[in-house]
């Protein structure tokens, strides 16, 4: 089954796209671009934009930054989550902090989770 889309953030996702955070770029071209099973950037998924998603895996990988720690973003992440398992979606979460200071360890996690 297909999952549900909203073109109207397809060019908002695209512009993500473009402006990707250091700590996204650096996901991004040093692992997941050329993992062994496709993941794709900003995916639009509901109502939503993700920051990374393989879909053979049906899994998402997060990339919070700071605003992502006061009380309403949350429980927005809480929200998003939710919404996204129902779809059969597993949500990784790492902060900015575990990309600049833990990468290996969030690459080898993301791997056991899509080889799992």
């Amino acid at each position: 089954m297909p999952l549900p889309k909203n073109p109207h953030l397809s060019p908002l996702a695209c512009t993500l796209r473009k402006r990707m955070t250091k700590q996204e770029k650096h996901l991004w071209y040093d692992f997941l671009r050329d993992f062994e099973i496709q993941f794709y950037r900003q995916k639009v998924i509901g109502k939503y934009i993700v920051d990374f998603y393989c879909h053979s895996a049906k899994l998402a990988v997060e990339i919070d930054g700071g605003q992502h720690f006061d009380a309403a973003n949350l429980q927005k992440d809480i929200e998003r989550t939710r919404m996204l398992n129902s779809y059969g979606i597993e949500v990784l979460r790492f902060t900015n902090g575990e990309i600049e200071n833990n990468f290996h360890e969030v690459c080898a996690k993301i791997k056991e989770k899509v080889e799992g």
